[in-house]
């Protein structure tokens, strides 16, 4: 198998994003690319087509083609498995599957299509080993950083006390002179303090071989530690007690060094928390965007079976402009049993039941619009599932501690149901009171221990069909096995229960619908193996 290159193309015939595997010239690639849209039939079933000298595979995502360019020897059974993959990793970069968001994107998928294929041939990796590889962090690069900012501390200390000492050579040659004594301190003392700001980035960058004095000064704000809600002082404004405020960062900076070194995860510059879903937390781009949520609770008993599951689901409407308030919506359902619908109080009931059209009960009437930022939206609709199945349940936990001499060894295995492709899945197991990290001896995932809180968090970035089951294995000291428990879960879905799906937007005032999307997302709200 030889891949000449992997594009995403537009169905206008648009390329957007394209990476080159072999060695060939930017005009053969582009006549390549060029010709394929001439090519691509319509009504066909296959996804390839054959040329003299290359086989264009490709697959349809919306109004996208993934385009894979090969040579005719290559084995096509591995090309469409290439293809599969990614297929799935595009959705993982992009939020939107139009030319817009492929090109905010487009650096993030050439990375990602690197991992995949090398020198036109498929590497053996999963969407989750390319993820991984992909945000891996360096720890050469972190050295490299703390050693560069070292210089610059050092460095702003030595200019301060050569600042002190001309300060002080001045002030005593102005000694003899009368009545200027007052007048040159404090014309001096302000000039010398604005120099030594200058002077000591400057100097930082080319006396000690950190790179160029335009580079450093960033540096200085990145590496800072910023306390929350207090505001930053420039690095060339003149401050009062200035040699005190770089000792009290110092100072900080040490005992920082020193939470991580026990394990602690430390933010300097305070971000949100990333508990909320990507999808809600894009920004709005279509007039009118509708947001499918489906929120879970699920308690699942330790020797088998279940306890209690709850699904709580909303869809949400969100208009931008005012002009698109009079519209109605049409959805279809999965057609589940299981889930029983209420509409809100203004919704016309009897036209959602008849038809599944929800619409205000006085058509005269527009939905409210709001902002861009404005992440809640207007609730249209709402729905709830309870079951004792357990067949329902997205992912199971089951967790075997056995004591053997004076250790506890500790099997903990997970499986998930086809149903859903699960994101970001976190399993926290609570531990006893350690003096150290677990012994963990097998995993499939990533682990963190978290010191101060005494939980051992095992982390998942996808789970598909190539790995609906797995385990991880640690050994702690003796200790009784209700100390497991509970065991806490949290992930994420782009599909739901309910299957709901936004089928059209019918204008009240005539006229084409107007442009939508749908937001879909299944989260955790509670999940835990008690």
């Amino acid at each position: 198998m030889v891949v000449l290159a992997a594009s995403v193309v537009s169905k206008s015939g648009k390329v957007l994003v394209s990476r080159q595997f072999v060695d060939m010239s930017r005009i053969r690639i582009e006549g390549l690319l060029a010709a394929f849209p001439k090519l691509v039939g319509t009504g066909k079933q296959h996804t390839y087509v054959e040329t003299e000298n290359v086989r264009y595979v490709y697959q349809p995502i919306e109004a996208l083609y993934l385009l894979l360019v090969t040579n005719k020897q290559s084995n096509i059974l591995e090309d469409l498995e290439t293809l599969r993959l990614l297929s799935k990793l595009v959705p993982e970069y992009s939020l939107s599957l139009d030319e817009e968001g492929i090109g905010k994107t487009a650096f993030e998928l050439i990375f990602a299509f690197d991992e995949v294929i090398s020198l036109g041939h498929k590497e053996n990796v999963t969407v989750a080993q390319v993820k991984q590889y992909c945000e891996m962090e360096s720890h050469e690069e972190k050295l490299h950083k703390l050693v560069r900012q070292s210089k610059i501390n050092e460095t702003k200390d030595v200019m301060k006390r050569k600042a002190s000492e001309i300060d002080k050579s001045k002030i005593e040659k102005s000694r003899g002179d009368k009545g200027g004594f007052k007048g040159l301190q404090g014309m001096g003392s302000g000039r010398l303090e604005s120099g030594f700001s200058e002077m000591s980035i400057s100097s930082s960058g080319s006396g000690f071989g950190s790179g160029p004095a335009f580079g450093l000064s960033t540096d200085v704000d990145s590496f800072s530690t910023k306390p929350k809600g207090r505001p930053s002082a420039s690095v060339t404004a003149p401050s009062k007690g200035l040699g005190m405020q770089l000792g009290k960062t110092q100072r900080t900076n040490q005992f920082l060094e020193s939470l991580k070194a026990e394990g602690e995860v430390i933010l300097e510059d305070v971000q949100p928390k990333a508990a909320v879903s990507k999808l809600a937390a894009a920004p709005l781009t279509d007039p009118i965007t509708l947001t499918v949520e489906e929120k879970i609770n699920v308690a699942l008993k330790r020797d088998g079976g279940m306890s209690n599951f709850d699904l709580q689901g909303t869809l949400s409407l969100q208009i931008l402009n005012q002009e698109d308030g009079l519209i109605q919506v049409q959805i279809e359902t999965g057609g589940n049993p299981a889930i029983l619908f209420k509409t809100h109080p203004n919704i016309n009931k009897e036209l959602f039941n008849s038809e599944s059209i929800l619409s205000l009960k006085d058509p005269n009437r527009p939905f409210p619009t709001g902002q861009a930022g404005d992440a809640a939206g207007v609730g249209l609709l709402k729905w709830r599932m309870q079951s004792t199945d357990e067949s329902m349940v997205p992912l199971s936990i089951n967790c075997w501690p056995s004591v053997s001499g004076n250790e506890t060894y500790v099997s903990i295995e997970y499986e998930a149901s086809s149903m859903f492709d699960l994101r970001n899945v976190v399993i926290s197991v609570p531990l006893p009171a350690l003096r150290e990290a677990p012994n963990v001896r097998q995993i499939d995932g990533e682990w963190r221990y978290d010191s101060r809180n005494s939980i051992l968090e095992w982390s998942i970035v996808l789970i598909d069909n190539s790995n609906r089951s797995g385990s991880m294995e640690f050994v702690v000291p003796p200790v009784d096995s209700s100390a497991f428990f509970p065991i806490s879960v949290q992930f994420s879905a782009t599909s739901t229960f309910s299957d709901l799906k936004v089928v059209n937007i019918l204008p009240l005032r005539g006229g084409p619908p107007p442009k939508f999307s749908q937001r879909t997302h299944l989260i955790t709200e509670n999940y835990q193996v008690v």
